[in-house]
């Protein structure tokens, strides 16, 4: 060892205000080069491809059969998932002879990895069973397996390639500095590693394949094909009337014990569907109203099977039908009285506006002629302006009285009201002759629970000139 050195480290042993290790003969005497640079050699092998899933297994087809009490074997099982295959293995590492005598750290090449197992292919659903019985214990000389099928099994993971080992682990190299004699003339001697590659990492093993579905029973206590479900439908008023329109619900529950059923060890889905009742109902359109029957056959009416109202009726939105709906064994009945078109209620014209002050009138004129069905209340709003508001717009209105109008104060002759608008309490000032009016009129017409409202606005100038 130097003497410059052992100098040095006995000062630093002997400094009461500094802890420091005591080092290795190597540590003082050769210069570690862990902090070098590292270079690789040789290449690392390729990763490995994954082994591909197992394919799903198919589904079983669906069976549907009568029980009659002869012995049966069914087979509805579901196909297994086919297995996963195995992941390949990792390529092992390109081992190039090591590098000698450089001056940096070596890093040995690793190994690929292994691909990784592919997953068991899922198992088929089993079909499921449909049975017509009306006698249960029938159904003891049938054997069902309805297991789902299993599942594929996963592939397993392929192996790590090899890495490559270095031939030289350790090797040193001396380096001076300064001219040999000189008094700082130094040598150091520097460590070098080379770091053996790694053995690739095994691929991880694939997933178990999910067993498949156990099929379901759908029991049917009925010698006969079940008809579907109609329990709402939409039709035209030309086809309920006189012909009638059948409506059906089919009633289910869900009971445990499937397998129950069946001759021992049979295999199904424990829950199933039992058919408990079919309830049916007719529904007749009676036409008893005096508007033509033709007018109305292509109107569509919504029914619906109410299992504790019989069949409800929704008729169409623009139509306002008098009816009465009666239940009479399984026959639901809609008698029509009146059938009015909604647009019919709001078909009132105004005629005219004739005199002044009391003997002041105006007359409207329904156009659909039904007031003799639809009953009305109006409410007006009187305003004058001293402008005329005949052949312009005005702006200068004031509003002299707005409320309804009493039912005296109406006659009602076939299609004609007559409303007396001078017997309202209206300042006599406001209906003498020359003033401009404007009278805005709100009809409110109803007829058997339907509203509808009608706005007409009459501008025109009071007194006996035209």
């Amino acid at each position: 060892m130097h003497l410059l050195s052992k100098i040095v480290l006995s000062t630093l042993l002997f400094t009461s205000s500094i802890v420091i290790p005591f080092p290795s003969s190597s540590e003082i005497c050769a210069g570690a080069a862990w902090g070098a640079e590292i270079k690789t050699f040789g290449q690392n092998g390729t990763n490995a491809q994954n082994g591909p899933s197992g394919q799903a297994g198919d589904n079983s087809e669906n069976l549907t059969i009568f029980a009659d009490g002869s012995p049966l074997t069914l087979n509805l099982v579901g196909e297994n998932g086919q297995p996963g295959e195995n992941g390949k293995s990792g390529e092992n590492a390109q081992c190039d002879n090591q590098p000698v005598g450089v001056k940096y750290n070596l890093q040995a090449p690793s190994g690929g990895m292994g691909g990784n197992g592919g997953n068991g292919g899922d198992g088929g659903n089993a079909g499921s069973l449909t049975i017509y019985a009306t006698n249960l214990s029938e159904l003891r000389q049938i054997y069902v397996n309805a297991a789902g099928g299993k599942g594929g099994q996963p592939g397993q993971g392929g192996d790590g390639g090899d890495g490559c080992n270095c031939t030289e682990p350790y090797w040193t190299l001396e380096t001076c500095s300064g001219n040999p004699g000189d008094a700082d003339y130094r040598c150091t001697t520097l460590e070098f590693r080379c770091q053996d590659g790694r053995k690739g990492s095994k691929g991880a093993t694939g997933v178990l394949g999910r067993e498949g579905l156990p099929g379901k029973l759908t029991l049917i206590n009925l010698d006969k094909p079940l008809e579907p479900d109609k329990p709402a439908a939409t039709v035209t008023m030309g086809n309920l009337k006189d012909k009638g329109y059948l409506l059906s619900k089919n009633i289910w529950e869900t009971r445990n014990g499937a397998s129950g059923l069946f001759a021992p060890g049979s295999v199904i889905e424990d829950q199933y569907l039992a058919l408990v009742q079919r309830l049916e109902r007719s529904f007749l359109l009676i036409w008893n109203a005096p508007q033509p029957f033709n007018k109305f056959t292509e109107q569509q009416v919504t029914l619906k099977y109410e299992n504790d109202q019989g069949i409800t009726v929704d008729p169409p939105q623009d139509l306002w039908i008098e009816a009465t709906t009666q239940q009479r064994n399984n026959i639901t009945q809609f008698i029509v009285y009146n059938a009015i078109p909604r647009a019919d209620a709001t078909r009132l014209e105004s005629q005219k506006l004739s005199g002044k002050g009391t003997d002041m009138t105006l007359t409207l004129i329904d156009k659909a002629d039904q007031s003799n069905l639809i009953a009305t209340k109006f409410k007006l709003d009187y305003s004058i302006t001293r402008s005329d508001p005949r052949f312009r717009t005005v702006s200068d209105y004031s509003t002299k009285y707005e409320g309804e109008i009493p039912e005296d104060l109406v006659i009602l002759d076939g299609n004609k009201f007559t409303i007396n608008v001078g017997k309202l309490p209206i300042d006599p000032n406001y209906l003498r002759s020359g003033l401009g009016v404007e009278i805005k009129l709100i009809a409110t017409r109803t007829f058997a629970g339907y509203t509808a409202e009608q706005t007409i606005t009459v501008t025109d100038v009071i007194g006996p000139f035209r």
